[in-house]
């Protein structure tokens, strides 16, 4: 444990560990379902996800660092609002994160067999898991080298594609089609609607931007692990928002000013489908590249969480006794993970009606999570009172209230969004499921006890009733 005092996670570690677990698939690829949604307007809802993530991020890290004990948001919502909040909250988002982690996985292995065809999907999916598994038992500082130079790769892809952006929008740049130059026009914010489906369509789309941000509370659960967290943690923050607001403002602003949303497709990226349009077809090769380091990125630091979650459950009894884990790495947590997405590879291939039901409550399991998060920050904050540093959430407690409606009414919008109605039906019977779960898991450990109690009292009474008959003894030989 000492070499974790001494060196710790910097800052810039934090950030690029969030930067890697944030930028995946859901921002290269499902961006384009959010933007049919809300048209124009997502702009507004980048902007609103990025200061939720803001205010959750500060929430959950003020509750670590001020609290190191308890592990967790998990242990924090148990807590807050007992032991089966805590349960539930933790299971919940251990399952959201296996299967979209399984997921991708398996966006991977058909992004591969593009190019190698003859590869078996099983082989492809089954080694990045392994892979992601036997990478993240090496520990958070090698992880964290890994996850910047990946999430550096992500960075630059998309500021080159913003830079490319702008230099077609201004014409110093134009694209080549087999009629001659393409010239930029007809862009989405000149010719469309700025809210495509009004007031709904923007609440629906934050569904999927709050699952595009998913994997910032990466900072939170490596918190206790940061070189001098009360310093490190707060510069992480505000690296982290700030970043991934720029790169995602940016990225989609220019989209939208290249091409009408009406060109882009849910089947492809819509950078590529840009890029495309003005002629760079070789620009779809190279981002698909890009989205495979993205999408393993995203993988290895969810990992990461995972077994620390994993771990947190085991020491509250809460998961199985041979998952608890003493050692700084959670070992036992990450490879029990790893087996887990395995298993949701193979159902996947198997049975993919049922698993895109169960994949369509990631996005629940993440605003679930993140709305038991400021629900338990407001219990700590009243039982703890405000810290005395710069690690709080400011504006308690009607920063708190805010972020927590924000998430329920993006809950409630799920059924707006194409597809998403499922993932509330899958995410309601997810929460019904642990919920069940634990209420026979302490109704068997009840009866466990009373059987033990009244094992000891017949034990007990047997002992006391041969001591009657023994001292009774000698009185009868003396008779």
């Amino acid at each position: 444990m000492e070499e974790k005092h001494e060196k710790g996670l910097s800052a810039w570690q934090l950030t690029m560990m969030a930067v890697g677990s944030v930028i995946g698939g859901s921002f290269f690829l499902g961006s384009a379902v959010a933007i049919h949604s809300a048209g124009p307007s997502i702009i507004i809802s980048y902007i609103l996800g990025g200061i939720l993530v803001y205010f959750i991020l500060f929430a959950l890290s003020e509750m670590t660092v001020n609290n190191p004990g308890v592990g967790s948001f998990r242990g924090f919502a148990a807590e807050a609002y007992g032991p089966g909040a805590g349960f539930i909250t933790g299971w919940v988002y251990w399952t959201g994160m296996v299967l979209a982690m399984s997921s991708e996985a398996t966006a991977i292995s058909i992004l591969v067999k593009s190019w190698f065809p003859g590869v078996s999907t099983t082989i492809l999916g089954s080694s990045i898991i392994v892979g992601v598994t036997l990478i993240n038992l090496l520990g958070a500082s090698k992880l964290s080298k890994l996850e910047s130079s990946l999430a550096a790769v992500k960075m630059i892809t998309i500021v080159a594609f913003i830079v490319a952006g702008v230099l077609l929008i201004l014409g110093v740049i134009r694209g080549v089609g087999g009629n001659g130059n393409i010239v930029y026009g007809r862009p989405a914010f000149f010719t469309e609607p700025f809210f495509a489906e009004g007031f709904r369509g923007l609440a629906g789309s934050m569904l999927i931007i709050m699952f595009a941000y998913a994997g910032f509370e990466i900072i939170g659960l490596a918190a206790s692990e940061a070189r001098q967290p009360r310093v490190t943690v707060p510069k992480a923050i505000h690296k982290t928002v700030v970043l991934l607001l720029s790169l995602y403002i940016l990225s989609v602003g220019v989209l939208l000013f290249l091409i009408p949303t009406s060109d882009i497709s849910g089947n492809a990226s819509p950078m590529v489908t840009a890029l495309n349009h003005f002629g760079f077809g070789w620009a779809g090769t190279v981002l698909n590249i890009v989205l495979i380091t993205a999408i393993l990125s995203t993988m290895l630091a969810a990992m990461f969480g995972l077994g620390r979650m994993i771990r947190s459950l085991a020491d509250e009894g809460h998961a199985p006794s041979f998952l608890k884990e003493k050692r700084e790495v959670p070992y036992k947590g990450i490879v029990f993970s790893g087996a887990a997405m395995l298993l949701g590879l193979f159902v996947g291939l198997l049975f993919p009606q049922i698993y895109l039901f169960l994949i369509s409550a990631g996005g629940f399991s993440s605003l679930f999570t993140y709305a038991m998060i400021m629900a338990s920050h407001i219990r700590f904050r009243n039982t703890h009172g405000k810290p005395g540093d710069r690690l709080r959430l400011r504006g308690f407690p009607y920063s708190s209230l805010f972020v927590l409606v924000c998430l329920i009414a993006a809950i409630a919008f799920m059924p707006f969004i194409k597809g998403q109605g499922t993932g509330l039906i899958a995410g309601i019977a997810i929460v019904a499921f642990y919920g069940i779960s634990y209420f026979l898991m302490t109704l068997y450990q009840k009866n466990r006890g009373n059987k033990k109690d009244a094992y000891k009292t017949n034990k007990e009474l047997g002992f006391e009733i041969s001591k009657e008959l023994t001292a009774e003894e000698p009185d009868r030989e003396k008779k």
